[in-house]
């Protein structure tokens, strides 16, 4: 049996988005959704993927959605991830600590917040209603 560990992703890697072939090349298999505890905000870089950065106050939860990564799939995954984007430790609504794709502060300066949304679903289903 291969040895695996949790991983939270919160944006294109999410089931049936762009990135989530990455997951699935390495043999990872979805575990469930979710979402953080309520101490993160979240930003758009240019509306092609989040980044999620954990805050002192003023936090929210976050959607995400859990996966069992093979452990010689974590590098490639985070190699393939866009610059800013790092692997931290993110904690769950349920108090669990999980790995987790997190943003580097100084990827969201200047950029649009959309925290109010709650997660990038949410917020690529109002870019799309915004459009028809």
């Amino acid at each position: 049996m291969t040895e695996t560990l949790k991983l939270a992703v919160n944006g294109t890697l999410m089931r049936g988005l762009t990135l989530n072939p990455n997951l699935l090349k390495v043999g990872a298999t979805f575990n469930c959704a979710t979402a953080t505890e309520p101490a993160y905000r979240l930003w758009t870089i240019d509306d092609q993927y989040p980044a999620m950065v954990r805050v002192a106050e003023a936090g929210v939860a976050i959607a995400v959605e859990v996966w069992d990564v093979p452990l010689a799939g974590l590098g490639v995954i985070l190699m393939q991830e866009p610059p800013g984007l790092a692997i931290g430790k993110v904690k769950l609504a349920e108090g669990e600590t999980v790995l987790g794709v997190i943003g580097e502060p100084l990827t969201v300066v200047g950029k649009r917040e959309i925290t109010e949304f709650g997660g990038w679903r949410a917020y690529q289903a109002s870019l799309a209603a915004t459009k028809s």
